[in-house]
């Protein structure tokens, strides 16, 4: 299950409703899909993870406009995984919404509302979330440095970010705080 940080506000939160709730009044959406509902391997191939979830991905479809849905793979030996971390590392938005399923692993977002303080939600396998379209945000992969996830987009072509450059991304350790926790290497 998710686990919400904000620092500003030296709370976390580690509740599936409370968690619910607080994004919701930050604009984004979160849902926990059972884990005991998993109904593929996580190493599964990318077809056989997006027909398992196919119903699902539908409605997602259906609700948000989206049109296609992939599967992304990120692994410690992933090719320029250093340099794809740079892309997403840094903080920005998009012109369409970012919607996320993790399948294995976890990973690290951090969003920045324009009139709330910045929230760092660290994902695991079963955690569902949409960041809306022009919400600024920034991604960071947990140490074990692997995450798997069913992606939505609204454009086949994909999104693009549009980076704010205000360096507010550098006052933000990429460090999990959750009970998956593995040290970053530095």
């Amino acid at each position: 299950m998710a686990v919400v940080n904000i620092p500003d506000k030296n709370l976390v939160l580690h509740d599936s409703a409370e968690i619910t709730n607080y994004l919701a009044g930050i604009g984004i959406d979160y849902e926990r899909w059972d884990a005991r509902e998993m109904r593929v391997s996580p190493d599964a191939s990318e077809d056989e993870i997006l027909a398992a979830y196919a119903d699902e991905i539908e409605k997602l479809k259906v609700s948000g406009g989206y049109v296609t849905a992939d599967v992304i793979n990120i692994v410690p030996t992933t090719p320029n995984l250093d340099a794809m971390l740079g892309k997403f590392n840094r903080e920005h938005w998009h012109d369409e919404d970012e919607v996320r399923f993790i399948v294995k692993g976890h990973g690290l977002f951090h969003i920045a509302p324009t009139d709330s303080e910045i929230v760092s939600i660290e994902m695991e396998a079963g955690d569902l979330i949409r960041v809306p379209r022009g919400t600024r945000h920034w991604f960071n992969l947990c140490g074990d440095r692997t995450v798997r996830a069913i992606r939505l987009f609204q454009d086949v072509s994909g999104w693009t970010p549009q980076y704010t450059e205000s360096g507010v991304d550098a006052n933000y350790q990429p460090l999990c705080f959750g009970v998956n926790y593995i040290p970053a290497k530095f």
